[in-house]
């Protein structure tokens, strides 16, 4: 644990092991439930005196830290590779986007905090952004450190304190790099601390305890339900970015030269366990055979192995056998119920081959479930109200891709579609640290952060004061 100085939390002590290898990597000490009611009273403490620091001092230390996680970008990716499964791509990608959330909250601490409002009254009136207090931060294993820093550094540069749950499985790269980080850039013991533990103990405290104000969670829908009915019961605000089944439209019109490249990045990166992956593939049927050969070459020419270790690694290990026997189950039941195996569809391990099935239809489980993993349903369709109709039907709205050389047939496409971020030709796995991130239906509540505005909303209470130059008389 991390209060402002390494103790060891009393829930005992946990092992870290490689997903790829099965190998020790690290022994850290998990919080416990009353380690948070503690943690929750200190950071609030802290909270206090960070708050009261000068904007330009807290830009100052966000700044440090963006410029930290670039110098230390090596020892990084590595515990990123070692300990998530992560390809060498997708960990350096983790580690520029921490430095960017970084820089983008360092400005985030001077943006105009207030407006003057209009009154019918002879008074000054004003509405004032203040921060909340202490921000709970709950992050998954898929993508440890983005899914932490971009609630952790604007909470942080706002003014509030942050107790940041990283997963069990991933609580290096989630969590103590986070803190190593902060504390060599200058942020004062207490502000941050980091409480690795078990969700349904840990992370239902980080909830419950009467001192965090906001909650900052991602992970599966069912967690996300339990996040926000007990953040509801506790009259709490929550940021839930939840799961999703995204689809990507590839219209008739589409490059069949680069869109299979596409499309396998969309399902196949970090092994399919991004809450962006492209779950679904609906390819017009004029195209559909020559697009799915295409994509089944691809899917076969993919290199698994080790991350951590030398060779030219594209795909990793799934995170653990319970991740790995999902997928396998969804697999083997869509190819039953009819789906046609093209390739994948096996494994060695944690190692799951890059899977394509063909002929998917909406009664499949591999049409109708998030599948989080490297697996690429293709589904066909002849006409755009039927590529809607498929597209919409999904309890989920994160991510929709459109690949089409007509982009404002895809604009008019994407507005029929429900969903909380479109790409245009482009896969459905994208994100950039000044743009507001979240989903619709069951992929989120709609509130967001990310970009100045949203995170500002997010970390900040409004406060409307009012000036007048002399009393009042009223008729009392």
């Amino acid at each position: 644990m991390w209060t402002g100085e390494w103790v060891a939390g009393s829930g005992g002590e946990h092992s870290v092991h490689s997903p790829a290898t099965g190998e020790r990597l690290a022994t850290i000490g998990f919080a416990s439930p009353e380690d948070v009611d503690v943690a929750a009273e200190a950071a609030a403490a802290a909270q206090r005196e960070w708050a009261a620091r000068s904007y330009e001092e807290r830009a100052a230390v966000l700044r440090r830290a963006g410029d930290l996680w670039r110098a230390h970008a090596d020892e990084v990716t590595q515990w990123l590779r070692a300990e998530s499964g992560s390809a060498g791509a997708k960990a350096r990608f983790e580690v520029e986007t921490a430095v960017q959330e970084c820089y983008e909250a360092a400005a985030l601490a001077s943006m105009p905090y207030g407006e003057v409002l209009r009154s019918t009254q002879p008074r000054l009136s004003l509405s004032r952004r203040f921060p909340v207090g202490v921000v709970a931060v709950i992050a998954p294993f898929n993508a440890p450190i983005v899914l932490s820093i971009r609630a952790v550094a604007p909470a942080l540069a706002l003014g509030n304190a942050v107790l940041l749950k990283p997963d069990s499985r991933t609580p290096i790269s989630g969590g103590v790099t986070l803190a190593a980080i902060f504390e060599e850039a200058g942020l004062p013991a207490g502000v941050l601390q980091m409480l690795p533990g078990r969700g349904a103990q840990v992370g239902e405290r980080l909830v419950t305890t009467p001192l965090t104000r906001v909650i900052a969670f991602t992970g599966s829908t069912g967690a996300g339900r339990r996040v926000g009915e007990l953040a509801a019961h506790h009259l709490k605000r929550s940021h839930l970015e939840l799961g999703g089944n995204n689809a990507l439209i590839v219209l008739d019109d589409a490059d069949l030269a680069h869109a299979p490249s596409v499309g396998a990045a969309g399902s196949f990166i970090h092994q399919g366990q991004i809450c962006m992956a492209t779950g679904r593939q609906l390819v017009h049927e004029a195209v559909a055979d020559e697009y799915v050969a295409k994509l089944t070459e691809r899917a076969e020419a993919l290199f698994l192995g080790d991350p951590a270790g030398d060779g030219p690694v594209q795909l990793g290990p799934v995170i653990d056998e319970r991740q790995r026997d999902g997928i396998h189950a969804i697999v083997t039941d869509t190819v039953a119920a009819g789906a046609k195996l093209r390739t994948g569809g096996s494994y060695q391990d944690l190692f799951y081959r890059p899977t394509v099935l063909d002929h998917v239809t909406p009664d499949h489980r591999a049409f109708r479930e998030e599948i989080f993993g490297p697996v690429a349903p293709v589904i066909r369709f002849s006409t755009l109200d039927e590529a809607v109709e498929l597209a919409r039907d999904t309890e989920y709205g994160l991510s929709l891709g459109i690949l089409t050389r007509d982009v404002m047939r895809g604009l008019q496409l994407a507005e029929r579609i429900p969903s909380g971020n479109v790409h245009i030709n482009d896969q459905t796995v994208n994100d950039e640290a000044p743009v507001p991130f979240g989903g619709v239906g069951d992929s989120g509540t709609g509130s967001r952060h990310g970009g100045h505005v949203a995170n500002v909303e997010a970390f900040t209470e409004t406060q409307w004061t009012t000036m007048r130059g002399e009393l009042p008389r009223y008729p009392f």
